[in-house]
Order: C-alpha cells, then sequence, then structure tokens
C-alpha cells in the first residue's frame, strides 16, 4: 500500500468531500493499485498565485481501470474511491 499525495482542483475536492464523485481520473504516472490512499488536497487560485488552501482528505483506492479502453485515454486511470 503506497499513499500517494495528490493536488486536486476545488469543484472536484468538492463533489469527492461530499461523497458525488467516487472516483479520480488521474495520468497514470505512478503504479497505482488497489489498497492505495489518495491524499488529495485542495488546489486552488489565490492571490498570490496557485496555492494549497489547507483542506486536504484521503481515500482508499478500490478499483483501477486502464486508459486504452471505454473511451478512456491511453495513460489515464480512473480510481474508484471508498471513505475506508
Amino acid at each position: 500500500m503506497k499513499v500517494h499525495e495528490l493536488k486536486c482542483w476545488p469543484e472536484y475536492f468538492a463533489a469527492v468531500l461530499a461523497g458525488l464523485k467516487p472516483f479520480e481520473v488521474r495520468k497514470a504516472d505512478r503504479a497505482f493499485t488497489e489498497g492505495d490512499i489518495l491524499w488529495l488536497r485542495e488546489w486552488a487560485e489565490g492571490d498570490p498565485g496557485q496555492r494549497y488552501t489547507g483542506r486536504h482528505l484521503r481515500r482508499r483506492v478500490t478499483y483501477v481501470l486502464g486508459g486504452g479502453q471505454f473511451g478512456i485515454e491511453a495513460g489515464y486511470v480512473v480510481l474508484g474511491l471508498s471513505r475506508d
């Protein structure tokens, strides 16, 4: 199991936090596997420039769907998420 620290734009962060978005679409630039933890840190435009907002959450990866199939671009993954 690995913990992946990832930036997350506010609109998507809010949807994951509310339970409306139980997945993440990411570049397959890491070895994401089931059981890994995503540490999502909210990242926003601000003054001066982009920055972390201080809000964060953790979600466990429950499923990994690789790209190159079902309309998902090669080089990307869809990660199913769980709150536990």
